[in-house]
């Protein structure tokens, strides 16, 4: 990613202290995309004070799609020095990988973070630790896929500890394939499905909710992802719970067994923010509330907050989950800008996701509402791709478009891009908006 680029110098009083001049230290927790990200975006806006980073895994920072994405095919890290061309390791002044934070103190003075070598000093902290995925406690038995050995760990289990050889997958003279039951039909769940099932592995999608990708896309654009499944050759079970993971198998609430000689617990990610309690508020999910310039709502200028960690307040969108790769590659930017005390180039970042899974080719721009209205653009029965776009309730014939689904319409995803980079979210006439041979930017009413 680019820098952020010049970024003009202006008060910051947006947060709840008065704010003294620029810091001339910082401590950034977590070295994943948005840590890393962090430092290399305080060196590109020109901050040539102490930085300090801090991780938990003890590893260089490494991007996390490819784990799912890219599970068998490349068994190592894709790391982030290669990924974005720059090492975020060189840049910092004092790095600690092996450090997890596990408390924060904020005063007028600056921050501290605690660890277990003790306490990090700095004017300024950016608070960067991502998420951690969820595994109910009774599925003990059960992996999860958030981490570069969770990573090696699942390999190991399907049969595959250095990744794809000469001869694996369907077409290799291999013995009967290994069973694998993916608990969640979301974005980890469908992608390592994918990887799987073309590997020769026997998988199983079980989804509590009544169709995939169902939390992101709503019921009605979701199930039109189920057919997917079956042509990839994953057997999908939707609206059934998991009873109990037991060994060799996943027990149902139908009373169903399914044999497996691995689970997989993909049903979702809760910010790592535990060791900032008692330091900020804290939302129900973990999650800190903040501004437009990534600092806590009615917090301190000194704390920012990016990536997976940050639920962001966004005139278009209203309050944006973090979560999602793009926000962590791109949000620490708009928070150095801040901190700074500039204004960032790009500072009302449009949620987007992308995905590759069961033969398709996903882009997911904006955040669909509960009561929005669906329309679709293109026929999702068709070869040729299909659009869903979702409308604010009520406007007749023109619309206020909130979000883009593109399925293997690469136009589309760059019109989305284009519609959801203003100032506020565009109006467009419906009738030319559900027309597969327009333009999505040409659909603009008026």
């Amino acid at each position: 990613m680019p820098a952020a680029g010049p970024a003009a110098a202006r008060p910051d009083r947006g947060a709840g202290t008065p704010r003294p001049p620029a810091p001339r230290s910082v401590v950034v927790v977590g070295a994943g995309i948005a840590g890393a990200r962090t430092v290399l975006e305080l060196r590109a806006q020109g901050f040539d004070g102490r930085v300090t980073l801090l991780g938990a895994e003890g590893v260089a920072p490494y991007d996390r799609p490819p784990l799912s994405k890219h599970l068998l095919d490349r068994p190592a890290p894709a790391w982030l020095s290669d990924e974005l061309g720059a090492d975020a390791l060189a840049a910092a002044d004092d790095v600690r990988l092996g450090s997890p934070a596990a408390g924060l103190a904020v005063d007028d003075g600056g921050v501290r973070v605690g660890t277990a070598d003790g306490e990090v000093a700095a004017d300024a902290v950016v608070v960067a630790t991502g998420s951690a995925a969820v595994r109910p406690a009774a599925w003990e038995g059960a992996l999860t896929l958030h981490t570069a050995a969770d990573a090696e760990r699942l390999r190991a289990a399907l049969g595959f500890p250095h990744g794809l050889a000469p001869g694996d997958g369907p077409a290799g003279d291999a013995p009967a394939p290994r069973r694998l039951v993916v608990v969640g039909a979301g974005w980890v769940g469908a992608e390592v499905a994918t990887v799987a099932a073309a590997a020769g592995v026997d998988v199983t999608v079980v989804e509590a909710r009544r169709a995939p990708l169902m939390t992101a896309l709503g019921a009605e654009v979701g199930a039109l992802t189920a057919p997917w499944f079956a042509r990839a050759g994953v057997r999908l079970r939707t609206g059934v719970r998991v009873a109990a993971v037991e060994p060799g198998a996943v027990r149902l609430g139908d009373g169903a067994v399914l044999p497996a000689d691995a689970v997989l617990a993909a049903v979702g990610a809760r910010p790592a923010t535990g060791w900032l309690a008692g330091a900020l508020p804290l939302a129900p999910d973990g999650s800190v509330l903040v501004d437009e310039h990534h600092a806590p709502v009615g917090g301190s200028w000194r704390v920012r907050v990016v990536g997976d960690a940050a639920r962001r307040r966004s005139a278009r969108h209203g309050w944006v989950p973090g979560g999602h790769w793009d926000a962590a590659l791109r949000g620490p930017a708009v928070a150095v800008a801040g901190l700074l005390g500039r204004e960032a180039v790009e500072s009302d970042l449009a949620p987007y996701v992308f995905s590759t899974q069961l033969g398709h080719e996903l882009a997911l721009y904006g955040l669909p509402g509960e009561d929005d209205e669906v329309a679709l653009r293109g026929d999702p029965a068709g070869d040729d791709g299909w659009t869903a776009l979702w409308f604010a309730p009520g406007g007749g014939a023109a619309g206020t478009l909130t979000a883009v689904f593109a399925v293997d319409r690469p136009r589309d995803v760059g019109g989305a891009r284009r519609l959801l980079a203003g100032a506020a979210l565009p109006v467009l006439d419906r009738a030319r908006a559900t027309d597969p041979a327009i333009a999505l930017p040409k659909a603009l009413a008026g």
